[in-house]
């Protein structure tokens, strides 16, 4: 399944801020939307970088809570990996995998689209895994008798 047709199924809205918005703004629209992460955006709308949870909790934890009056500039991901639509979900998948992130932004012909989330992609592979299931478990369950007595399904088996 490509990109595109994840955001068909769920939905292009991504929830952006400025990079002059403070940790605390940050948490607030975090917690107000309940999203893990907020975009962060050039006044040109060009990704400037993206916050996470985690990006927060990290923060916190080397600088204490003063370090909510901060800029999220001073704490944001500055190199966004992004996506295309006609990304892979496998290709997303991986690349979140080996880099160690939830959420990628997609981006086309230099503005943003779309985010796709790790939690995304694992909804498609178990419906994926469940269509699949079904399927194989309607190819080998048993079809129902044929109406022969044993003698006729012998002869019909190719036996006495």
């Amino acid at each position: 399944m490509n990109v595109a047709t994840i955001l068909k199924l769920k939905g292009r809205g991504v929830f952006t801020a400025t990079k002059d918005k403070s940790l605390l703004d940050i948490a607030k629209l975090l917690t107000q939307h309940g999203i893990g992460c907020i975009v962060i955006v050039e006044d040109d709308d060009k990704i400037a970088g993206i916050t996470s949870e985690r990006d927060l909790i990290r923060a916190i934890g080397q600088a204490g809570p003063k370090v909510l009056n901060e800029p999220v500039s001073d704490f944001m991901t500055k190199t966004v990996i992004t996506a295309r639509e006609a990304d892979t979900s496998d290709r997303l998948m991986s690349e979140m995998t080996i880099r160690q992130f939830r959420h990628m932004p997609v981006v086309e012909r230099g503005r943003l689209v779309g985010l796709v989330s790790i939690g995304d992609l694992v909804a498609i592979h178990v419906a994926d895994a469940e269509f699949e299931s079904g399927a194989m478990r309607q190819y080998i369950a048993p079809q129902p008798s044929l109406p022969f007595d044993q003698p006729s399904r012998l002869m019909f088996a190719g036996g006495a």
